[in-house]
């Protein structure tokens, strides 16, 4: 049985590899449009871009800023769909909860702060 803290170190160690791998493999020349025609190993500006071996052949065209807003807009809605929103009511009592709490805290540190500083000025002034 492996525990999370594994799981995750296997995971890094195997994505370092894979970076590893990646970064040794050898580029080839005119991957892109036209193919090479400068000859084996030999970069060309007409051959298109640089890509590793066994990279694939073409990316889609990159799309315009409106679009990708779009797209975020519509992944955020289905995202915000999958929240388990709370209901009228329990907003209410964790209103409620967090009011009280707060003025709990501030009347504590406000009795201290009016203690303590009562105290040195008796200590000290008198």
């Amino acid at each position: 049985m492996v525990n999370r803290a594994t799981k995750r170190l296997m995971a890094k160690q195997e994505a370092a590899a894979e970076r590893e791998r990646a970064r040794r493999t050898p580029l080839v020349a005119g991957a892109g449009r036209g193919g090479s025609s400068g000859g084996p190993g030999k970069p060309t500006r007409e051959g298109g871009r640089f890509r590793r071996r066994g990279e694939a052949g073409s990316e889609p065209a990159r799309e315009g800023r409106i679009k990708r807003f779009r797209k975020f807009l519509k992944e955020v809605r289905i995202e915000l769909k999958k929240v388990a929103w709370p209901s009228r009511g329990e907003v209410l009592v964790y209103t409620v909860v967090v009011l009280v709490s707060v003025t709990f805290v501030t009347l504590y540190v406000f009795g201290l702060d009016f203690a303590f500083g009562n105290g040195l000025i008796k200590v000290f002034f008198k």
